[in-house]
């Protein structure tokens, strides 16, 4: 059976899912926006400090569900320009340090006019 994970040290969610599923050894992330778990809003403005609040949410939920970032093994992860690639991979790196599977495409919105999201699925 699957288990919720909650935590108000990453965003709520905006919709009608959970922040993350565990099942089995494994937990599944829901896409993680640039969005402030404390004030409820997208503070940052470039896509460097977007990702910078992305990976941070990430991480909390990661914690919540009992394991840590060098533990992802599938990432995916979503650009509003492709032309952020180079600035995005700059920072993902720093976080994703064990260089999980990616897949990185460029989309034609995000939610709250976001400019990067990314969902990632890592065992515990």
């Amino acid at each position: 059976m699957a288990k919720t994970v909650s935590t108000d040290r990453a965003p709520a969610a905006i919709g009608p899912y959970s922040q993350a599923k565990i099942y089995g050894d494994f937990v599944f992330a829901s896409g993680q926006i640039p969005v402030n778990p404390s004030t409820g809003t997208v503070e940052e403005k470039t896509v460097e400090g977007q990702t910078e609040q992305v990976c941070r949410n990430v991480e909390a939920l990661l914690d919540a569900a009992g394991t840590s970032m060098g533990n992802v093994i599938k990432t995916t992860c979503f650009l509003a320009d492709i032309n952020d690639f180079s600035a995005f991979n700059a920072v993902y790196e720093k976080h994703f340090v064990s260089k999980p599977a990616r897949s990185c495409v460029a989309v034609k919105d995000i939610p709250k006019g976001c400019l990067v999201e990314i969902e990632v699925i890592a065992e515990i």
